[in-house]
């Protein structure tokens, strides 16, 4: 029973070791493709249209004037990159805003930044700069903003002629909803320093290897505790028998 119960240990210990050091693998190969698609020369958005294929994850230049009364707030977003020293995620909205673009009849859908929550009323917005002339707008191109949990499907009514806060962006839904012309993709912004009430200090995708290395390691440690169980009860049994057959010997 007891060598069961070690090799299962180890069985489990070693298998969720490699499926950390293989989550590892996929982020840096990940990371990878999108530096070498970054490198790639830049797209235009007013000269598209450009499918998903072609634009994903590179980098994009757009030139047009915000609809900040269409804006969307994506609720339980954490900072990017907590500030130095801080041990836990500072809890806040995405901003995407819909950028109607220049000599086109068309929306591309940005995501401008992170701003932090009213702590004592969640309801209230945060006080953001938003330009009312023409603007150019440098971003990376992702699918969506990111998806977090959320209990039910949000579909409820909406007014679409003033902001809301939502837990999730589906991009498709908020074209059909509004009867727009829309890009298939949204627009990451990547210009930091601006003075509009958003940070977008966006973090690499290599973040949470080292964290996903610790957790391999805390595996393969439970596996090697499990070996050493093993070799403990069966060195304790071979005594044992040893010292019984031993006994038995002398009585002879």
């Amino acid at each position: 029973m007891a060598t069961l119960s070690a090799l299962l240990v180890m069985a489990v210990g070693c298998g969720a070791g490699i499926w950390q050091l293989s989550r590892a693998d996929t982020k840096i190969a990940m990371a990878a493709t999108l530096l070498a698609r970054q490198q790639m020369p830049i797209l235009n958005a007013n000269a598209g249209p450009w499918s998903l294929e072609e634009a994903s994850e590179r980098r994009m230049i757009a030139r047009g004037q915000y609809l900040p009364n269409a804006a969307v707030w994506l609720d339980n977003r954490p900072r990017p990159i907590p500030p130095a020293g801080s041990a836990t995620a500072q809890s806040g909205f995405y901003l995407m805003m819909s950028l109607r673009l220049e000599g086109k009849d068309e929306v591309l859908w940005i995501n401008r930044g992170w701003a932090p929550r009213n702590n004592e009323n969640r309801e209230t917005l945060p006080p953001v700069k938003t330009p009312s002339r023409v603007v150019n707008i440098e971003g990376i191109v992702f699918a969506h903003p990111g998806k977090v949990y959320e209990l039910g499907n949000n579909k409820i009514d909406v007014d679409v002629s003033k902001p809301r806060i939502v837990q999730n962006f589906d991009l498709e839904s908020e074209g059909k909803l509004r009867g727009w012309s829309q890009s298939p993709f949204i627009l990451r912004e990547v210009e930091v320093g601006a003075e509009d009430g958003l940070l977008r200090d966006w973090a690499p995708l290599t973040s949470g290897v080292d964290r996903h290395y610790a957790y391999a390691f805390q595996w393969f440690a439970l596996a090697f505790t499990g070996f050493l169980f093993w070799l403990f009860t069966g060195l304790r049994q071979y005594q044992r028998q040893s010292v019984s057959n031993g006994h038995r010997g002398d009585q002879e």
